[in-house]
């Protein structure tokens, strides 16, 4: 296994390599091309990757360290108010794409439960390819990025909501109301145990010991894996302990420092994610599920934007905002996914509807990626003038 490992990890970085190299000279974005990779090497093409689940899990880690990368950036009083005010836009929106992907899906034969699950799986935006886009250190998008932010842990929430039903279905994590509760607690337990353990210890050590730049780093991965790990025995996403451990420690000056000296290491495993999204996916029934997937993706990039630029003129927000907020959440949802593959494996839907929510998540990160580097500032803007982080 480890030869076939190492193995594995030429391929996927060596490749990676390559076609980043490629798609730079091209002037195309890199998560498209390692997307590309993936299906290339995976199972369904040239089937030179044989570790598809260790891939996923891997790459589940670097959702992780995202996540509280983007706790460190942000202030908790911030955070707090913008979620207040976002909250009825979160339900109104999630309502409203699930009822366009359901009628779209529908319209193409599939059947009432799947369309259901479709519709569900569309009112969701994407927390990576969000968070990859959006400049975290220039002052005048901080508030575009609290927007952002906020709709997106509201919109985590509601996913979370949806993966619990679809357990209970599954029977697998049986525990009856337990199961519910669990969360409705766990989640004020987590912030009053994380911002406490920051505030009483964690500070103290990190001052004490702050010369050792190895060990702020040892820290400050032990600290977001304990935070992603105990969320999950309280009925939460590891991702959003991953997040709170980050805010809890966002209020300290060393968390800058951390921030900076995480994000390799975060980039290693986002490499991982967007390769296992294209290995996983089977090529052989791209011809039965792309016409209903364009029409998906397309209407999400397309509706999204429409929707949130007037709900947003609840909150009194600017036109150029609102729009902007909008196109970067256009696209759906690595958490659509996450419905995709437990949707089916309890058996609400077919194979074929299952690839349709896969093929709509992948070409919707592609054209969101493309409208956005191509109108707005981004890391990984094609444009100089628009490449900001």
């Amino acid at each position: 296994m480890e030869a076939s490992i190492v193995h594995s990890f030429f391929l996927i970085f060596a490749g990676a390599a390559v076609i980043a190299t490629f798609a730079l000279y091209t002037r195309q974005p890199l998560i498209i091309a390692y997307i590309a990779l993936g299906a290339l090497l995976g199972p369904s093409a040239l089937s030179l990757i044989d570790e598809p689940e260790l891939m996923n899990d891997m790459s589940h880690i670097g959702i992780i360290f995202l996540l509280f990368l983007l706790g460190l950036d942000m202030q908790p009083s911030h955070l707090i108010n913008m979620l207040k005010k976002a909250s009825w836009i979160a339900l109104l929106s999630s309502i409203a794409f699930a009822s366009f992907g359901y009628v779209i899906a529908y319209s193409f034969g599939y059947t009432q439960t799947e369309s259901i699950i479709i519709g569900i799986a569309m009112m969701f935006s994407s927390t990576i390819v969000c968070i990859k886009l959006l400049p975290t250190t220039v002052l005048h998008h901080k508030h575009t990025g609290e927007l952002v932010v906020g709709l997106l842990l509201l919109q985590d929430i509601i996913a979370i909501a949806v993966l619990l039903v679809l357990y209970s279905i599954n029977g697998k994590d049986g525990g009856g109301i337990t199961q519910f509760i669990l969360p409705v607690l766990g989640l004020p337990i987590l912030i009053a145990i994380a911002f406490a353990f920051v505030k009483y210890i964690l500070l103290k050590l990190i001052a004490r010991f702050d010369r050792f730049h190895e060990y702020i780093f040892l820290v400050s991965i032990g600290w977001c894996l304990t935070t992603a790990i105990t969320a999950e025995m309280l009925g939460l996403s590891a991702e959003m302990g991953a997040f709170i451990g980050g805010v809890a420690l966002a209020t300290s000056p060393i968390s800058q420092y951390i921030a900076t000296n995480l994000k390799p290491l975060r980039d290693f495993f986002l490499i991982l994610f967007f390769f296992t999204i294209g290995a996983s996916f089977d090529l052989s029934l791209l011809g039965a599920v792309i016409i209903p997937a364009i029409a998906l993706a397309v209407s999400s990039v397309l509706l999204k934007p429409v929707v949130f630029r007037y709900l947003l003129k609840g909150l009194k927000e600017d036109r150029q905002t609102s729009w902007e907020v909008g196109f970067r959440l256009g696209q759906v949802s690595e958490f659509s996914l996450l419905i995709a593959y437990l949707a089916t494996s309890i058996g609400l839907i077919g194979n074929l509807a299952s690839h349709v929510i896969q093929a709509t998540a992948i070409l919707s990160f592609a054209l969101s990626t493309y409208v956005v580097i191509l109108n707005y500032p981004s890391p990984i803007a094609i444009s100089d003038k628009l490449r900001k982080d």
